[in-house]
């Protein structure tokens, strides 16, 4: 379910005019989140620490309505619920595109995601359908080797895409605590850097909620 906004009353507008007017108007910010709780309770309690943080991380977005909205055609919508489109690795290193809907549920979560990787796993190519197109979702991808402080996108610059992108990275000991890298790459049209703190904020919290 989605929301029309009016753009004319909308406070946003003059940002949405201005920044989607730029060749690039998607803006990145990149922080480390402590997960110590959440991977000590993944690994005692034999959960899959990338489902756990996948689950959390869209409990935390879809508490931003910033980053609910899209653009469609010129016009900005809110959804009411936002899903994931992830990447998924494969046993050659290759890997396919896979949606994951979001269900407050941990438990109903993981059945239906596990169901939708395996799918990709046991297939080959980038598993590219109309489903992986939907606008209500981010596009969610983990590395788990790579401690990053920085990313780019590979995407089109025709003002179409404006679902958030999110990366996760490899979890690293900091200050006797671990972290991993938590990146975040969205429309400056659509949320600035203060609704990301607030994803990050809302992140670190749900890390440390239990299912």
């Amino acid at each position: 379910m989605k929301t029309l906004i009016d753009i004319s009353s909308w406070k946003r507008r003059e940002h949405f005019a201005f920044f989607s007017g730029l060749h690039e108007p998607f803006h990145g910010i990149v922080a480390d989140i402590p997960c110590t709780q959440a991977r000590e309770f993944c690994r005692d309690n034999q959960i899959s620490f990338f489902l756990f943080y996948l689950h959390r991380c869209l409990a935390a977005i879809n508490q931003i309505p910033e980053l609910r909205y899209r653009v469609q055609q010129d016009q900005v919508v809110l959804y009411q619920q936002i899903h994931a489109n992830a990447t998924i690795g494969r046993a050659d290193h290759s890997f396919g595109f896979c949606p994951i809907d979001y269900q407050p549920a941990f438990s109903a979560f993981c059945e239906q995601a596990e169901l939708s990787m395996a799918r990709v796993k046991n297939s080959e190519g980038l598993c590219f359908t109309q489903e992986c197109q939907r606008d209500d979702v981010i596009h969610f991808s983990a590395m788990p080797w790579i401690a990053f402080n920085g990313i780019t996108h590979a995407r089109h610059h025709d003002g179409k895409d404006s679902a958030p992108k999110v990366s996760i990275g490899k979890c690293v000991e900091k200050n006797g605590e671990l972290v991993f890298p938590v990146a975040v790459f969205a429309h400056h049209g659509l949320a600035d850097a203060y609704h990301i703190h607030q994803f990050f904020d809302a992140f670190t919290e749900q890390l440390r909620q239990r299912p």
